[in-house]
């Protein structure tokens, strides 16, 4: 990303009035190696998910640009952003409300796969077997539908999803935080084996300071769409330097024995 900015038009206030803008970010700018991981932390309405939205090319920056792999995603025609989308994919933060529950499992992983090719039967079956497979997950499971799993199984098949077209980068916008904490490290350890198998990339968005610690080479810390600190976890977390960062860390509970 390059000098990123974005706002929203609000409601008229006035009949004939203009529509006021709401700033959301401020000339963010970020870059993320292959097979890394970059966590954005920040508090609710820093602009973390506008930011995800803005990386899938899901809305369009007031100015600034978003590349990937040498390409400037907001400048493409629709049918080559649309073949592009092949190498980036998004797994949301609600394992109950991202999936279709009128689709079987093997429908919703495969969906990606249908929208950038036409795919026979017999790819769709096999690629669905191969990526559940990867998740931890049964190929006897394609035929099943959403209400049959668990919170935590049905992050597993959002993650499928995600794999389905071979991605170089994958954007997790609050992945683990509908979910039991046990969970979580589950889904989690999920994410660092399959960094660690394909070499995909992660831009993780979260507000939990653990969660990021846990999966990210590097944090950048947000505030009212602004970056204000950035550096390894361990070193942040320990020494940070903004104010906000430390009203961050401070706000982490702690056991108390």
């Amino acid at each position: 990303m390059r000098d990123l900015h974005h706002h929203y038009r609000l409601p008229r206030r006035r009949l004939l009035g203009p529509r006021p803008l709401l700033p959301v970010l401020h000339g963010v700018s970020l870059e993320i190696a292959a097979g890394r991981s970059l966590g954005v932390v920040g508090e609710s309405g820093s602009g973390k998910s506008t930011l995800a939205r803005l990386v899938m090319a899901l809305e369009t920056p007031a100015s600034g640009s978003v590349q990937l792999l040498g390409r400037d995603l907001h400048r493409l025609p629709p049918a080559q952003l649309r073949s592009a989308r092949r190498d980036f994919q998004m797994v949301f933060q609600d394992p109950y409300g991202s999936l279709d529950p009128r689709q079987s499992v093997e429908r919703i992983v495969t969906e990606p796969l249908r929208a950038l090719a036409r795919p026979t039967r017999a790819e769709l079956r096999e690629r669905a077997a191969e990526v559940l497979a990867q998740v931890g997950l049964r190929a006897g499971d394609a035929g099943k539908y959403p209400h049959e799993f668990s919170g935590g199984q049905r992050q597993r098949i959002a993650i499928a999803r995600a794999l389905i077209t071979r991605p170089r980068l994958i954007v997790a916008d609050e992945p683990v935080s509908a979910l039991d904490v046990s969970v979580q490290a589950q889904v989690l350890n999920l994410l660092a084996e399959l960094q660690e198998r394909h070499g995909v990339t992660y831009l993780l968005i979260s507000h939990d300071l653990a969660v990021v610690s846990h999966l990210c080479d590097e944090v950048l810390v947000l505030q009212g769409g602004r970056v204000v600190e950035r550096g390894a976890p361990r070193e942040l977390f320990a020494r940070p330097q903004h104010p906000y960062t430390q009203t961050l860390v401070a706000a982490v509970p702690r056991l108390v024995v």
